[in-house]
């Protein structure tokens, strides 16, 4: 199956989506990465949907990427003595504290005190998504006296945000560090790493991983956005996770964070992911608001690797018309002559390796002449990466002998995953990527194609040779007998 756009897209999977026949429907109307979310379900459950993509993937012959995304230590108020809750009124004080008591209208248990370690009088705390807002007057190492700055009804186990401070948490909870092994061991491709603050974050969970996934940062705090290079660095991907940074940051810096976001993660070769909310009104309508698709729009405007459904498709009425309008929205914008003017005038690449200097030229190649295709070998998928950072005009096919990187890569702009033999000779790859592109469609034996490659093959980071190729298999002989 050829897809026709470049963005790749996500579909989160749940209740409405976890038998054969909508997972295979999903992948057939252009998911081609699926989120197992670690927050929801049992580990059977995540198995069981695991088991099934993997069938789609083999009776459909197409690699697919699964993602597994793991809650993160989640900060939650305690209970109240009225089931119902409380109202809290503008300007009235209220007290978060550590007695396990239950709460009132004058206090409640914040069972954290980690959170009360780094409060400072003037800080935020932000109860239930933002709905309702409390300023800390004074604190201490157990408790925080608030003035209520927006009212609203507070009740039991409502979530705490606590954006003006970097706070002493780990974003791996015990239960995440039990979900990363489960996922791991399973065969997940990707980890999304919730909650992070800092670099050393994410260096942990490498560490956890040990080269069994790559590990994809969600940028969804504050201090994420202030540490974003650092955390990019230490990054296989970002997820710009705009639920949480609606919420602690004004939902008007959203706009302009996520631009630098992607092109942030698009100018280091890493995939990025846009999330939250881009086709919300399609868990209950059959189709999308107009501001919902121009989300979507805007996201592959920037150059976005990938676009994602949450509830969606987990547990919407319409999982399947949700990925269907996201992949007719991809390829509408892609088509659009103004998408090529705004990605190529936000290609800006600092080339310092001979790899950069292989792939920029297999582009300007390709867009000079009439090529119709640019294929790359690759051990690890960094090239591939490379490539799509340049966001050439013509497809990728991305030829590797490792079903790992084959599904890691199907999260990168424009790759095209196909798995091939293992080359020792660079006419054998040759002969291997021409086969490809008519195989999938992407060229006859009249035309040619780019092809980039390494040599001694197999081995990681040796991409040296860019080589242009007919189509026609004789002329290949005839130019490299044996």
């Amino acid at each position: 199956m050829r897809r026709l756009r470049n963005v790749k897209i996500v579909a989160t999977l749940g209740p409405a989506s976890s038998d054969y026949a909508t997972i295979r429907a999903l992948f057939e109307a252009g998911a081609d990465v699926f989120r197992l979310n670690m927050s929801h379900g049992t580990h059977d459950d995540i198995r069981a949907r695991h088991t099934i993509i993997r069938q789609v993937e083999a009776d459909t012959g197409r690699p697919i990427a699964i993602l597994a995304d793991l809650q993160g230590p989640k900060l939650r108020v305690g209970t109240f003595a009225n089931p119902a809750g409380e109202e809290l009124a503008d300007g009235a004080a209220f007290r978060m504290d550590l007695d396990p008591a239950p709460g009132d209208a004058t206090r409640v248990q914040l069972p954290h005190p980690e959170i009360f370690a780094a409060l400072e009088p003037g800080a935020s705390l932000l109860v239930n998504d933002g709905k309702i807002r409390l300023k800390v007057e004074t604190c201490g190492k157990d408790f925080a006296n608030c003035t209520v700055t927006v009212g609203g009804t507070i009740s039991n186990r409502k979530g705490v945000n606590v954006p003006d401070v970097v706070l002493p948490l780990a974003a791996l909870s015990d239960k995440d560090r039990k979900d990363l092994e489960f996922a791991c061991e399973l065969g997940v491709d990707w980890l999304a790493l919730s909650f992070v603050q800092r670099p050393e974050d994410v260096i942990e969970a490498r560490d956890l991983a040990r080269g069994r996934a790559a590990v994809l940062s969600k940028i969804e705090k504050p201090a994420a956005v202030k540490a974003y290079d650092a955390i990019l660095d230490v990054s296989d991907g970002i997820m710009v996770a705009r639920g949480d940074l609606g919420v602690e940051l004004p939902v008007h810096s959203v706009p302009p964070i996520q631009k630098k976001l992607v092109r942030g993660a698009r100018a280091a070769a890493k995939p990025v992911i846009v999330a939250t909310q881009m086709l919300e009104s399609m868990i209950e309508s059959p189709m999308p608001t107009r501001a919902e698709v121009s989300d979507v729009a805007t996201a592959i405007y920037e150059g976005a690797d990938a676009v994602m459904l949450s509830a969606e498709s987990a547990a919407g009425k319409y999982p399947v018309e949700a990925v269907t309008t996201m992949n007719n929205v991809a390829i509408s914008v892609e088509g659009d002559a103004v998408y090529r003017q705004i990605i190529e005038a936000s290609r800006s690449v600092n080339r310092t390796s001979v790899a950069d200097a292989i792939v920029s030229a297999a582009r300007e190649i390709a867009e000079s002449a009439d090529i119709k295709a640019i294929c790359c070998f690759s051990q690890s998928g960094t090239t591939v990466s490379l490539v799509a950072r340049e966001r050439p005009r013509v497809p990728i096919i991305a030829l590797t002998p490792l079903m790992e990187t084959a599904r890691r890569m199907c999260l990168t702009w424009g790759a095209h995953c196909v798995i091939t033999e293992e080359q020792d000779r660079f006419k054998g790859a040759v002969i291997s990527a021409v086969r490809a592109a008519r195989t999938y469609g992407f060229a006859t034996e009249k035309d040619q194609i780019v092809l980039t490659a390494g040599v001694p093959f197999n081995v990681q980071g040796t991409t040296n040779i860019l080589r242009v190729a007919p189509c026609d298999e004789r002329l290949i002989y005839r130019v490299d007998p044996e």
